[in-house]
């Protein structure tokens, strides 16, 4: 798996193209008791469902027993907004009760233009992904892949992503480092510091 724990993926096209290669990652996880946390539309969550049954997962058992959450829920939206605050307090309780369950861990994906909600107000994605960075630094037991459509997000919003992630994602035993990651940001003025 890769050395990094915060991943970007990067992909143009249909969504649904990267989902096997995303299944594959949940699946070892899970194998490896991991809780895993799949964060999307309905629609994705529906296809990330039917891609790990095709990938032989018992998703039912899995979601029953609370190992597998996939999710459409926005509770980190506030009136509508991302609130960098709720989300990475959401992170903090899912990893803190994974742990107490027995989990070795937790991993979680989600789609950057479906956490930012229907707004699609990016001005926080800086400060959330130095935030979960040192989100990560702080708790070795989680690992995170973000996801970013290319074809749905602003320019801006896709630079930022790509120089805040010290790796990126290609399937789920490689990830490569990121040439572009500049690990010091400076939040206040919305731009890596250089």
């Amino acid at each position: 798996m890769a050395t990094h724990r915060h991943q970007c993926l990067v992909y143009e096209g249909s969504p649904s193209q990267h989902l096997p290669a995303l299944a594959a990652a949940l699946k070892h996880k899970l194998g490896d008791n991991y809780r895993c946390l799949y964060l999307n539309s309905p629609v994705m969550v529906a296809g990330m469902r039917s891609c790990l049954a095709s990938q032989g997962l018992d998703v039912f058992h899995h979601t029953s027993k609370g190992s597998l959450v996939l999710s459409s829920e926005r509770h980190h939206l506030l009136d509508g907004c991302f609130d960098v605050d709720r989300m990475l307090a959401d992170l903090e309780d899912a990893v803190e009760s994974s742990l107490k369950e027995g989990y070795k861990g937790l991993l979680a994906t989600g789609d950057i233009s479906w956490e930012f909600g229907p707004q699609k107000d990016f001005s926080k994605l800086l400060e959330y992904e130095s935030r979960l960075e040192e989100f990560l630094q702080r708790h070795p037991a989680f690992s995170g892949i973000c996801q970013y459509h290319a074809d749905s997000l602003p320019p801006e919003a896709l630079r930022q992503g790509v120089l805040t992630h010290p790796s990126i994602f290609i399937n789920e035993t490689l990830s490569r480092i990121n040439p572009d990651y500049l690990p010091a940001t400076n939040t206040e003025s919305g731009s890596p510091a250089n």
